[in-house]
């Protein structure tokens, strides 16, 4: 594999919205229908190189001192989002903060935290959900006229991106309308039997036909289809251990019809390896869901990280 294609680690969604102040204004300002501008002092604190579940958050940043904004985009909806966003906030509230400030007699003002996931998979989602860190919690909340009051609590709006859905939101972000639009298309051009590689050259010759994302996908075509091309092969691979089998249990993959060779299918297994290794994930985690020994992990790496 090439030095080039082992750089493109961010995902699309990251590189369009995180890096730059007036987009990721502009994606938050349709959320919320604020108004905030540049010159509200946006200030990204997105985390690098801070792992957790073998990942690191999507974008994050403040505006002033008055706001802290996590946004993560996702193509499964994951309930485990609101420990996540937890650990995420924590991590950031450290970094921004000086420790000594915690221990002042006064009371330290502290910006405070919105959570959202943008949601653009194919199952069906609605155009809005709240997941609840409560929800989490071992003990249940009993259904009474006076729960007790819970000492934490976080939330966080998931809100469905498709095309078709809060299209008043795409409207006002025309980023995220260009972005909707060019992973719709990716998938339709899938569904009529393009591979993966020409599916996402065509939507990118169509939206720059249509005038969607033409300056950024004109400029970064050759990135964009790397970045993708690894995202969307890394979701496959773990779609087919997780979904077919893995998580739920081999039988209970076969009891759903999947063929038990499938799920042994060494060109298959291989390729969840690579996509892996690529993605920077530990030889643990790797010898831990492919059933592949360290030293067999070691060797592919050697093969496949160049």
């Amino acid at each position: 594999m090439s030095k080039a294609n082992r750089e493109y680690k961010n995902s699309v969604f990251k590189d369009l919205f995180g890096a730059d102040e007036a987009t990721a204004l502009d994606l938050y300002n349709a959320l919320t229908d604020s108004r905030f501008t540049v010159d509200d002092g946006l200030c990204f604190t997105t985390l690098e190189n801070v792992l957790f579940m073998d990942r690191v958050n999507d974008i994050s940043f403040t505006i002033g001192d008055k706001l802290i904004v996590l946004i993560e985009h996702q193509s499964t909806i994951n309930k485990n989002m609101p420990l996540r966003a937890l650990l995420y906030i924590a991590r950031i509230y450290e970094k921004i903060i000086d420790n000594k400030s915690i221990y002042r007699k006064n009371l330290f003002k502290i910006p405070r935290p919105e959570f959202f996931v943008l949601y653009n998979g194919e199952d069906t989602c609605p155009d809005e959900t709240v997941l609840r860190l409560s929800d989490a919690f071992n003990i249940n909340i009993p259904d009474v006229k006076n729960p007790p009051v819970l000492d934490l609590e976080l939330m966080v709006r998931v809100l469905n991106v498709n095309i078709g859905h809060n299209e008043k939101i795409l409207e006002k972000c025309e980023y995220l309308q260009g972005y909707s639009v060019f992973v719709g298309k990716i998938r339709e051009y899938r569904k009529l039997g393009q591979a993966l590689e020409d599916a996402i050259k065509s939507a990118i010759k169509y939206c720059i036909s249509k005038g969607i994302l033409v300056d950024y996908l004109d400029k970064n075509g050759s990135e964009v289809c790397n970045m993708l091309l690894h995202e969307w092969k890394l979701e496959e691979a773990q779609q087919v251990w997780f979904e077919e089998g893995f998580e739920e249990g081999i039988e209970k993959g076969i009891e759903k019809g999947i063929e038990k060779e499938r799920l042994k299918n060494a060109e298959q297994l291989l390729e969840m390896v690579r996509a892996m290794l690529l993605d920077g994930e530990p030889v643990e985690k790797i010898v831990r869901y492919t059933g592949r020994t360290a030293d067999e992990v070691e060797d592919l790496r050697k093969q496949f990280v160049q």
